[in-house]
């Protein structure tokens, strides 16, 4: 003779196996985002706190950094190819960067010796005078570039010495925090850049899919 099952069991293994996929849908880590031409972090990173200066010679610290997403790049006005090529083809993107969501191209001097606030005034108002150039001491500079994973060294010695420095773009949500890097590629002869049409679609797609932690 078979055995019945208690009601009252029957209605706890049940509740138990819904509970079981329940959780098992909520803690399904989400897909990351693929992006074209880099990725998006893990996790978003909180900045160090900054104090620089703007072309403006205004304060440009982290509190301008919220309420807009923040595209970076570091550079020098010195710079023979990288820079001004990225802050034209920044400024070819803009409009349609602006279409996704609000955002500000940052340009970050890491040349403060020669890149005064009125130099960079008058470098990026050539590209675009809605642009931010800001800079400021090294021992300023240093903790932000650490926090963007941005590097950069001086080579060579008197007057006209370079500065080596990446070359990608690093993304900062409206809460000032890291959340994607650009990377770019380069083609024999051509100077590494980041294609404009892989960075517009995917900048859309990390605003589509950007939950604030």
């Amino acid at each position: 003779m078979q055995k019945r099952i208690p009601n009252t069991l029957l209605v706890i293994a049940i509740l138990l196996i819904g509970l079981g996929g329940l959780f098992s849908v909520k803690f399904t880590p989400p897909k990351p985002v693929e992006l074209q031409s880099g990725f998006m972090f893990p996790e978003a990173f909180a900045l160090a706190p900054f104090e620089l200066v703007d072309q403006h010679k205004q304060a440009f610290t982290n509190a301008n950094l919220t309420d807009q997403w923040s595209l970076f790049f570091i550079g020098f006005t010195y710079c023979p190819d990288i820079c001004p090529t990225t802050l034209n083809k920044l400024a070819a993107a803009y409009h349609e960067l602006k279409k996704i969501a609000p955002i500000q191209v940052v340009f970050l001097s890491v040349d403060p010796k020669r890149d005064t606030p009125d130099k960079l005034l008058s470098y990026v108002n050539f590209f675009n005078p809605e642009f931010k150039a800001i800079t400021g001491k090294q021992t300023q500079i240093f903790p932000l570039t650490r926090s963007l994973g941005f590097t950069y060294a001086m080579v060579g010695e008197g007057e006209n010495y370079q500065v080596d420095h990446s070359a990608g773009y690093v993304l900062v949500s409206p809460q000032g925090t890291r959340v994607a890097v650009f990377k770019p590629t380069a083609a024999l002869g051509q100077a590494p850049q980041v294609l404009n049409e892989a960075l517009i679609s995917d900048f859309a797609k990390i605003v589509n899919s950007y939950k604030p932690q």
